[in-house]
């Protein structure tokens, strides 16, 4: 009963961390996000914590009492032996018969904190088993080695939609697909348009088989879908989605992951198609480069282009374009066009688009709206019809980039200034030395200190030691009472000894109920400290991983995966050794000094032979906590890495279905466990070796001391009172030995993990995004100047970002635009503005202030960033929009999202703006999660607005409604200042700078009207792009 309760409430606890867990990696995967939001202590606030019950202490007091209970029934029924059968009741067979009953009663104690883990272990495992019983017959397919479903590679034939309905599981009251009629011809290229949630991706995913059609049939070559292998048909697609993702490892494997075989030399074919051949040549390690955790080491537009490179590898019989060009800039889209158009020719292409001019050569363009199809046909047929919506979608898209203004410049633009050197911001290598600065301190220094950070529970912890210390005094009292109640059968008449005996054994059943008591005060107190302690450490952890810089979660030994399992894993480990636990350990210290000093008193002779016997056995002990921490490190690093890869993998599973790659990335997995095992097999062995020479010491150790007690007699130094008591205190001695080793491997864990911790607690960041110290913006003016500032990113230390550059904001209200190919250098401005990283030389001012002396919250709260690549976290639209901020009024969020263009949508949901949008937004479009990052962004008032790509993912209709917001939103606040990066040229021609970076450098900036009239890179950029049309 008392195990099922453990199992129960660790299931209790698993389910509160696991939660923590979700939150941890939710976070530090969209940091970025987090950080720009001054969402820090915001998330601190959802970090959830548990403590488990004391069952424990019951079931260890009960196993005490049941021991004392052997000693009274033993001896009352010893008493009565003696009295009727003196042969069968004589002292030696009473002692014998009752200490091999006490004996097995102690090692049930012993294996208590076995028990312990395996009810843990149970409940743990219930969800595991759960899941893994679970079946999904489709998905099932994906792992068989080719052995159901049609294995046939020509899937050239033509892909219909026949009336097909569809809702997504999460929303069964909105359906998504209706009635959808659709063909798409075998060896050409079809085109999906529409607005933002009509449908358009759904489809692809239905395609894909990501999901099943509620009702209709989708077939090709006549053959219904699903009776195609799903793993065949995904490696016969190439799919390039609107937010590519990468994975954490060089570009050679990245795009080698569209075809497991593929040489080197189809990878560079591939890269070339897709335009990416050249950037990845410019980059030190070349193809060999690591892209950092999902790619952010590089831009949005080399991001997609090597996620073309990797559906182009494979050479697909049918192609999948989501948006595939939407992030790239105009010089690079046309070049990708033009090699999309030339890998389309012979093979089935689906296009999904919301820029029109790009599918205007397709075969048959489907126009959706709210998941059905309204008109078809080619885009000459239909901008024939008069009115239809494809040319009201086609025309305004013409307008907008025929329109142009010839708006002036009311600033000085590009001030020739001189590098502002100081000496303390430019030694990139002197900060890094001072921020990895660590406490040099050994283990037990830093029990010391995990002591410290448990004096909030002080007093549960002395109630705890005092209960330990009462529970070491009960063994020695336990052994005065044997010895007397031995002599009481020797020594005694027959009356006198019924009557001792009697009273003997009561007072033991009396110290039996104490011991029970004593053992519930002991396991209570100390899961309390252990669990506040715990409690403690995580959110300590979580805080510091938060003051981090971005810079340090860019290292691979620190991404998402890594940290969140070095914050669950540790965590455990902590509280296994600080719980009940702890209990075991200091009432086996004070059972051992008590009888070490009893021992003595009684035989110094045999006491010396036990303690010399104890000191060898703590060396090889010493030793096991030293191998068991350097297991914890060598195993921690290779779970941490397995661990990343299962969080990338469940993260981004749609990328890993359509790449139909599970197999490999369950390979890569099993190897890393594989050698994990390997590992801790090979430390087992030396572990178990050492183990066992300790048993191996206790058993000899009692040879000795019975030899020791022979001698002792013969030359009569001891009593056989005296012998029994002191065998007794050696027994205790031998007990509080095996009770550590019970727990030897948690202690060395245990202090590897502690030692983790503070090395993470003492590491002083580079830039400290908790800090309260720095200058406050008070009345920000709009002043930034960026004065002669090069970068470069920490791992890659080998590539400037920016050179020399330099650009000046002199006023608020103003709106200046960054454009320039992919990589030039644009988003990393942003990310200087939020302080994401320092510069490496120059400096960056804030109104005359140089960006590093002013309050890091008080800087980010003057800026609204609106990212390429939308960020959502698992909450409520509502909550979205509000993040970081509590007790907002709901008028507040719904005027920010009327802004946004997205309240219209929000109504009609069922749920409203208490909708939840699903991990990273997965239960909306792409559109709509981009216009609810533009509300959260306006819900801020920021006094600059950052928008880096922030319209990418609308169509035309859509971006042309929230381009006009925006627009409004700088005529309503001319105080407020914008800073948009863009590609689509036609998005910032009214603003009032525009400068246009390559390599870095900032090489031109100027209105749009002046930089047309001087003919140079801004002109030949606008000349592609209406050449585009």
């Amino acid at each position: 009963m008392l195990k099922q309760f453990v199992a129960k409430e660790t299931i209790n606890q698993l389910k509160a961390y696991s939660k923590a867990d979700e939150t941890a990696q939710e976070v530090f995967s969209s940091l970025r996000t987090v950080l720009s939001l001054n969402g820090g202590e915001f998330e601190k606030k959802r970090e959830s914590n548990i403590r488990k019950g004391i069952a424990l202490g019951i079931y260890s007091g009960w196993n005490c009492l049941i021991l004392y209970v052997i000693y009274f029934v033993g001896f009352i029924a010893g008493s009565y032996l003696t009295y009727t059968e003196h042969e069968k009741g004589s002292i030696g067979n009473i002692i014998a018969v009752v200490m091999i009953f006490v004996q097995d009663s102690s090692f049930i104690g012993y294996a208590s904190p076995f028990l312990q883990s395996l009810a843990e272990a149970r409940a743990a495992a219930t969800a595991v088993y759960r899941l893994i019983e679970e079946e999904n017959v489709t998905e099932m397919q994906i792992l068989d080695d080719y052995e159901s479903g049609q294995k046939s590679t020509d899937i050239n034939g033509d892909i219909q939609f026949e009336n097909v309905d569809f809702t997504y599981p999460a929303r069964k009251d909105v359906k998504v697909i209706r009635h959808l009629n659709l063909v798409a011809r075998a060896g050409e290229t079809t085109a999906l348009v529409g607005k933002s949630g009509s449908g358009k991706s759904t489809t692809i995913s239905l395609l894909l088989r990501f999901y099943e059609p509620a009702s209709g049939h989708i077939t090709i070559n006549n053959q219904l879908i699903s009776d195609y292998n799903i793993k065949n048909l995904r490696q016969n697609i190439g799919v390039v989605s609107q937010e590519p993702y990468l994975f954490g490892t060089t570009i050679y494997d990245n795009i080698r992951y569209g075809k497991e075989d593929a040489s080197n030399i189809e990878i560079e074919k591939a890269a070339k198609q897709a335009n990416a051949h050249d950037f990845i040549m410019k980059l030190p390690n070349k193809y060999e480069t690591l892209v950092g955790e999902s790619g952010i080491q590089l831009s949005g537009g080399e991001k997609q282009r090597i996620a073309l490179a990797r559906a182009l590898v494979k050479q697909p019989a049918l192609l999948l374009l989501d948006e595939a060009t939407s992030a790239l800039d105009n010089a690079s889209e046309g070049i990708v066009q033009e090699a999309l158009d030339r890998a389309s020719i012979g093979r089935t292409t689906i296009v999904v688009s919301h820029r029109l001019s790009t599918i205007r050569n397709a075969h048959q363009i489907y126009v959706f709206d709210n998941g059905t199809v309204i008109e078809h046909g080619t885009h000459e047929k239909l901008m024939a019809n008069e009115g239809s919506a494809y040319q009201e979608l086609f025309q305004a898209q013409q307008r907008e980039h025929m329109e142009s203004g010839n708006y002036q410049s009311t600033s000085k633009i590009c001030d020739e200034k001189q590098t502002v050197e100081l000496p303390w911001c430019h030694s990139d290598e002197k900060n890094t030395i001072k921020g990895e600065k660590r406490l040099l301190s050994n283990r037990w220094s830093d029990f010391r200190r995990l002591v410290s950070m448990n004096s909030p529970e002080k007093i549960a912890i002395l109630i705890g030691c005092f209960a330990c210390l009462a529970a070491g005094v009960t063994q020695p009292i336990c052994v005065v009472l044997l010895a007397t109640i031995i002599q009481g059968f020797e020594s005694c008449t027959s009356a006198e000894r019924e009557l001792q005996v009697l009273i003997f054994s009561i007072i033991f059943l009396l110290l039996g109920v104490v011991t029970f008591v004593i053992r519930f005060v002991q396991f209570t107190a100390f899961a309390v400290s252990g669990s506040k302690l715990t409690e403690r450490i995580r959110i300590k952890t979580f805080e510091c991983l938060l003051r981090q810089e971005v810079a340090y979660f860019d290292r691979p030994e620190n991404n998402c995966g890594a940290v969140c399992t070095r914050l669950s894993s540790d965590g455990s480990a902590v509280q296994q050794f600080t719980g009940p636990r702890l209990g075991i350990f200091c009432e086996a210290l004070s059972m051992f000094v008590i009888a070490l000093i009893l021992g003595f008193f009684y035989s110094w002779q045999i006491s010396c032979i036990v303690f010399l016997c104890i000191l060898l056995a703590c060396a090889i002990a010493y030793i096991n906590i030293r191998v068991q921490g350097q297991l914890f490190e060598h195993c921690g690093m290779l779970q941490g890495r397995a661990s990343s890869l299962a969080v990338e993998v469940l993260h981004n599973m749609r990328t890993i279905k359509q790449l139909a790659v599970e197999d490999i990335v369950l390979q890569q997995y099993s190897d890393f466990i594989s050698e994990n095992f390997r590992i801790t097999r090979n430390y087992s062995i030396v572990i178990g070796l050492n183990l066992s020479g300790i048993f191996a010491i206790i058993t000899y150790n009692i040879a000795m001391i019975y030899w020791c007690v022979l001698v002792l007699i013969e030359h009569n130094e001891m009593k056989m009172n005296d012998i029994i008591k002191v065998f007794a205190f050696a027994m205790f001695f031998v007990q509080s030995i095996r009770s550590v080793l019970t727990m030897m491997e948690d202690l060395g864990t245990s202090l590897s993990a502690i030692h983790s911790f503070f090395e993470l607690f003492d590491r002083a960041p580079l830039i400290d995004n908790s800090s309260t110290t720095g200058q406050e913006l008070v009345d920000f003016r709009g002043q930034i100047d960026f004065d002669q500032v090069n970068f470069v990113y920490p791992t890659r230390s080998q590539v400037r970002v920016l050179n020399n550059f330099q650009l000046s904001i002199q006023s608020a209200g103003q709106r200046i635009a960054l454009v320039g190919v992919s990589g030039s250098g644009k988003s990393t401005v942003i990310q200087l503005l939020e302080r994401f990283y320092d510069v490496t030389n120059g400096t960056l001012f804030i109104d005359g202030i140089d960006i590093r002396q002013l309050n890091i919250h008080s800087v980010r709260s003057c800026f609204g960033l609106v990212s390429q690549e939308p960020i959502l976290f698992d909450l409520t639209i509502a909550d979205n929009i509000a993040y970081s901020k509590n007790d907002v009024p709901i008028i507040d969020i719904i005027e920010a999202a009327t802004k946004a263009n997205i309240h219209e949508f929000i109504k009609n949901l069922p749920e409203g703006y208490q909708t939840k949008v699903g991990r990273s937004g997965s239960q909306l479009s792409g559109g709509q999660k981009q216009r609810i990052a533009i509300a959260r962004a306006l819900f801020r008032r920021p006094k600059v607005l950052l928008l880096d790509e922030a319209t990418s993912a609308m169509d035309s209709h859509n971006e042309k409604i929230v381009q006009n917001v925006l627009e409004e939103i700088q005529t309503s606040n001319p105080d407020q200042t914008s800073l948009i990066i863009a590609h689509r040229l036609s998005t910032i021609r009214s603003c009032d700078l525009i400068g246009v970076l390559d390599k870095g450098y900032l090489i031109e900036c100027d209105t749009h009207s002046e930089l047309m009239r001087r003919r140079a890179a801004y002109y030949r950029m606008v000349s592609r792009d209406s050449e585009a049309l």
